[in-house]
């Protein structure tokens, strides 16, 4: 084995790196199954049948999913680890981002349209983003917590009374949403920051005792 082996091999085990993973891909396999359907959103100011792909919804399990390789049961070790950690969790966050949208790509293989495509990318990296965020705000053992708390008030509240998309509910706007993509973007890039300067915080240690 490998000097690199020997280190990714334990460091993806200890997260369940390869169960989420796997998790990951049959979710993105059956939206890809049903690439065409699309989710009504609750009827709560009175909209006229508004709806959205369901690709584009998809990409925040992808993320609550893909979140959880996020805590270190080591955390103490790490902190003490002959070689720097820091490399080595940015390239996983980066890894898992480039993951998450070859699987939110997959409705692709089966019929999805190329805007409907570029929706379900933008999601995911916004999503994700959020995900590394939160760990670094809240621990890793809450990385979902951000994620889940957009998508909630998103499909509740982020249709307007002219039924249209509120600027904030950027993960349902249409694929040619340049505000959406925007707010993707820096999300992505702000959670992958965040992944890359923060060190495990000292209150993981007890996230599952």
């Amino acid at each position: 084995m490998t000097a690199v082996g020997a280190v990714l091999g334990p460091y993806c085990r200890s997260r369940n790196v390869p169960r989420a993973a796997l998790v990951s891909l049959g979710v993105a396999v059956v939206a890809a199954v049903y690439a065409g359907s699309r989710v009504s959103l609750p009827d709560l100011r009175h909209l006229v049948d508004y709806s959205v792909p369901l690709a584009a919804v998809v990409p925040v399990v992808h993320a609550v999913v893909l979140a959880t390789t996020l805590y270190s049961p080591m955390a103490d070790l790490e902190e003490t680890a002959a070689r720097p950690m820091r490399l080595l969790r940015t390239a996983h966050m980066a890894a898992t981002l480039l993951y998450g949208t070859v699987l939110a790509a997959l409705p692709l293989l089966a019929g999805a349209s190329a805007g409907m495509t570029g929706a379900a990318v933008r999601n995911v990296v916004g999503y994700l983003g959020l995900a590394m965020v939160s760990a670094r705000l809240f621990g890793s053992g809450l990385a979902w917590l951000l994620p889940l708390a957009m998508f909630g008030p998103t499909l509740l509240l982020g249709v307007g009374w002219d039924n249209t998309p509120e600027t904030w509910a950027w993960s349902i706007h249409g694929p040619a949403s340049g505000s959406a993509a925007l707010i993707a973007a820096v999300l992505g890039a702000a959670g992958l920051v965040a992944a890359s300067t923060g060190s495990p915080r000292r209150g993981e240690r007890a996230e599952r005792a």
